[in-house]
C-alpha cells in the first residue's frame, strides 16, 4: 500500500510546479517533463522556483527580452542569454527587498540556483534548442566549509531525559507536555537511534511498523522505500507511544499517520524542527541543535562503534559514500590526535 504522506506530498508539489510552469517559458515544460523520472517532485520544484525567479529578473533586463510575455518566450529568445545576465542574477538575489521584507541569498543559496539554471541550459544545449550552454561558463560561488555540529554522548543523554522529565520547560510549555512526552520522546528516539531524515520521519504510517522484527519503512529522498532496524531503546519509546496513538482518533485523512499534532493531523515537518528546537535549547543551549544534527550524531555514533563508512552510508541512505565521508570530519581529527601521541622521538 503506497505511504499516504509522500503519495499526498507528492501530488501537491505537482500541482504547484504546473502553476509555476504556467509563469515560464513553454521549453520549460519540455525540461520538467524530462527529467520527471530521474528526480523527486521536491528537486523538480525548487527548479522551478530558481527558474522562475530568473526569468523575472531577466524580464526586466532592457537588452533582453524587449517586453515579451515570459510564458512566449522561444529558444531564439533563450538564446540572448549570456554568462554575465547570469552573475547579474547571482548578484542580485544575494540581497534584495520585495514588498516590506529583505531578502538575503548566501553562497550556498546562490550555488543552488545556479545548479538549476546550469540543469536547464544543459538540457537545451543537449537537446540542440540553443548552441551553447552558458550557464556552464559561471563559476560556482565558493561554498565555506561549515563547522559539523553534533552532539556527545553525554548530551544525547542529558537531551532525552530532559525530553522525559520536562525541567525548564515553562509552565504553559509543561501544560502541553502531559499530552506530548511519549510522542516527543519518541520522535527524538527515533532521530537519535536510526538517523533517519525529518522527511522521513513524518511520513512514517502506523503499518510501517514491525515490532516484532525491530524494523519499520521509510521512503527515502527520491521516493524509494528502504527497511530500517532499530534497537531494543527505540522499540520501548516506540511502544509506549504506539499504546497511546491507537486510543487517539485522528482527523479525516490522518487515520495512517504515526505521530500526530495536537490537533490529531499528521505532525508536520515544522512542527518537528520546532519540537527540537525547544529541548535542545535547554539541554545544549551552546549548540543550535536541529534533527539533521541528530541524524549526523546517529551517524557519528555508528561509525565510531563499526568504523565502517559503507555501512553507516547504507543506514543513513547515502548515495554517494563522499557524502557520509564529509560529515565524519570530528571522528577523523580524533583519530590524527590519537596517531600523533603514538609517535615517540625521544625516550622519556
Amino acid at each position: 500500500m503506497p505511504n499516504s504522506y509522500h503519495t499526498a506530498l507528492n501530488k501537491d508539489y505537482t500541482l504547484k510546479i504546473r502553476a509555476l510552469l504556467t509563469e515560464l517559458p513553454v521549453l520549460c515544460g519540455t525540461f520538467f517533463r524530462a527529467i520527471d523520472s530521474q528526480t523527486s517532485v521536491l528537486t523538480r520544484y525548487a527548479y522551478a522556483v530558481d527558474l522562475r525567479g530568473f526569468f523575472q529578473f531577466a524580464a526586466q533586463q532592457e537588452d533582453l527580452f524587449a517586453g515579451k510575455d515570459i510564458p512566449s518566450l522561444t529558444a531564439s529568445d533563450l538564446e540572448k542569454v549570456q554568462a554575465y545576465h547570469i552573475e547579474l542574477f547571482l548578484a542580485e538575489v544575494s540581497f534584495y527587498q520585495k514588498g516590506d521584507r529583505e531578502w538575503v541569498n548566501q553562497e550556498r543559496a546562490k550555488a543552488r540556483k545556479l545548479s538549476s539554471l546550469r540543469s536547464f541550459f544543459k538540457f537545451l544545449h543537449k537537446q540542440e534548442y540553443l548552441p551553447t550552454n552558458v550557464a556552464a561558463l559561471v563559476d560556482i560561488p565558493k561554498l565555506n566549509e561549515k563547522a559539523i555540529i553534533r552532539l556527545e554522548p553525554n548530551e544525547v543523554a542529558d537531551l532525552l531525559d530532559l525530553v522525559e522529565n520536562g525541567d525548564g520547560l515553562t509552565d504553559r510549555q509543561k501544560a502541553y507536555h502531559i499530552s506530548t512526552k511519549l510522542r516527543d520522546v519518541a520522535i527524538l528516539t527515533l532521530f537519535l537511534g536510526t538517523g533517519i531524515r525529518i522527511s522521513e520521519l513524518v511520513g512514517i504510517d502506523l503499518t510501517d511498523i514491525d515490532f516484532d522484527n525491530n524494523a519499520f519503512v521509510v521512503t527515502r529522498k527520491g521516493g524509494s522505500e528502504d527497511i530500517l532496524n532499530f534497537g531494543d531503546e527505540v522499540h520501548a519509546a516506540l511502544s509506549d507511544y504506539y499504546a497511546v496513538r491507537e486510543k487517539q482518533s485522528p482527523l479525516p485523512g490522518h487515520e495512517r499517520a504515526l505521530f500526530l499534532s495536537m490537533q490529531m493531523r499528521r505532525i508536520t515537518v515544522r512542527s518537528v524542527e520546532l519540537l527540537v528546537k525547544k529541548y535542545a535549547k535547554l539541554a545544549t543551549p551552546l549548540k543550535k541543535i536541529t534533527p539533521h544534527k541528530l541524524r549526523s550524531t546517529y551517524g557519528t555514533m555508528l561509525y565510531h562503534e563499526t568504523e565502517d563508512i559503507y555501512l553507516v552510508a547504507d543506514v543513513l541512505g547515502h548515495k554517494d559514500v563522499n557524502t557520509t565521508r564529509k560529515h565524519y570530519a570530528a571522528t577523523s581529527e580524533e583519530h590524527k590526535r590519537i596517531a600523533a601521541k603514538k609517535i615517540k622521538l625521544r625516550e622519556d
